[in-house]
C-alpha cells in the first residue's frame, strides 16, 4: 500500500498587509520584524472565510490530481478559526464543492493541524475505511489577533492549502513512509485563545481582549526547536531514514529562526529547508500544504524525492511525516 499526495491546491486572500503598514498601526519596524521573524508581508481575509479558502484550495488540489468531487470519501478540515461552531468547516466545504459522498470533519490541533489531519487520514485510507481523502489546512487568523500587541499581530496571515491523497499501491514506491506525532498538553499556557465562556474555568465576564491570541514567544520557541527535531527523528526512524537522506524538510513557517535552529539540531543543510513566510507570514495549520503547492507547482519536488513534513503548535502538538514523492 502506497498512500500518496497526488494533488495539491492552495488560496491566499486578496489583501496584502506588509511590515510598513504595520509601522503605521503598531510600534514595530519593517527591520524589526525582517530580523527576527523572515516576514515581510502577510495576507489578510476581508471577503474570505476559512470555508471559503479551504473550498478554492480543495478544487485547486483536485484539479492537480485529476480527480473530481464526486470522487471524495473523506475532507479533513484543521483549523483553529472557523466562523461557525455548527456546521463544521468540513461540512460547508463538502457543500461548495458538491462533494455528496464524502465524510466531513473538522480538526483543531492549531499550527500542527495539517499533520494530525493527514495521519487521521491515513489510518482511515489504511484500514480500508476510505481510498481517498481530501486534507486541507485553511485559517483567518487576522479574525483572532490583538491588532495592538506588536508580538503577535506581526505574525499571523491568512489563507489554506489543500492535498488530495490516495492509496496508489506499491508499484512505483511513492507514499507515506514514517509518521510521529505528540501533544503537551501540561505547556498549554504557552499559547492560547478563548473561545467563550467556559464554567468552572472561567469568570462569568471575561474582557474581550480574552478572546484574542495571547503567546509567550520566547517559551514557545524553545518548545519548537526542542520538540520538533525529536519528533522528526522518530519519524525517520520509522521510515529507516537518517536526517541527511531527505531531500526537501517542508516545516510549519511560524519564524525563520526556528527554521534554521531545527536544521542546525538536525545538522542538516538549510538548503533543503525552503521557506515562503517572507510573503506569507504564519498561517497556522494552512502553511505547509501552502508551501507543498507552491514547490510542486514550481517542479521543485521531483518524483522520487524523500519529503519530511513537520509542524507544532498550541496545545502543544507536534507532528512529522516522511513520504517518497
Amino acid at each position: 500500500m502506497g498512500i500518496a499526495i497526488l494533488g495539491t491546491g492552495s488560496a491566499l486572500p486578496e489583501k496584502i498587509l506588509t511590515n510598513f503598514d504595520l509601522e503605521k498601526m503598531v510600534d514595530t519596524t519593517d527591520e524589526w520584524i525582517r530580523k527576527r521573524t523572515g516576514m515581510r508581508e502577510r495576507h489578510i481575509g476581508e471577503k474570505e472565510t476559512v470555508a471559503s479558502l479551504a473550498a478554492t484550495a480543495c478544487k485547486r488540489a483536485l484539479e492537480n490530481a485529476g480527480r473530481t468531487a464526486d470522487s471524495v470519501d473523506l475532507i479533513i478540515v484543521a483549523t483553529c478559526t472557523t466562523e461557525m461552531l455548527l456546521p463544521c468547516a468540513a461540512c460547508r466545504v463538502q457543500n461548495m464543492l458538491g462533494a455528496e459522498h464524502a465524510i466531513a470533519f473538522d480538526i483543531n490541533a492549531a499550527c500542527g493541524g495539517f499533520l494530525f489531519a493527514l495521519n487521521t487520514a491515513h489510518h482511515y485510507i489504511a484500514s480500508g475505511a476510505c481510498k481517498n481523502a481530501l486534507i486541507v489546512g485553511s485559517e483567518v487568523l487576522s479574525e483572532i489577533i490583538d491588532w495592538t500587541d506588536r508580538g503577535t499581530c506581526v505574525l499571523f496571515g491568512d489563507g489554506s492549502g489543500a492535498v488530495y491523497v490516495e492509496d496508489t499501491g506499491t508499484e512505483d514506491g511513492s507514499g507515506i513512509t514514517g509518521m510521529s506525532q505528540g501533544s503537551n498538553g501540561m505547556a498549554g499556557s504557552m499559547l492560547y485563545c478563548r473561545g467563550r465562556v467556559v464554567k468552572g474555568e472561567t469568570e462569568p465576564e471575561i474582557n474581550s481582549e480574552d478572546l484574542l491570541v495571547h503567546m509567550n514567544g520566547g517559551e514557545v520557541f524553545k518548545f519548537a526547536v526542542r520538540q520538533v527535531p525529536v519528533c522528526i527523528k522518530k519519524a525517520l526512524d520509522m521510515a529507516g531514514l537518517k536526517p541527511e537522506d531527505i531531500d526537501l524538510y517542508i516545516l510549519h513557517q511560524a519564524n525563520k529562526r526556528i527554521i534554521e535552529s531545527i536544521a542546525k539540531s538536525l545538522k542538516t543543510d538549510i538548503e533543503r529547508f525552503p521557506m515562503n513566510i517572507e510573503k506569507t507570514g504564519n498561517t497556522s495549520s494552512a502553511s505547509i500544504p501552502i508551501l507543498l503547492d507552491e514547490l510542486n507547482r514550481e517542479g521543485r519536488i521531483k518524483k522520487g524525492q524523500r519529503i519530511m513534513l513537520s509542524g507544532f503548535g498550541a496545545g502543544m502538538t507536534f507532528g512529522a511525516c516522511a513520504m517518497v514523492w
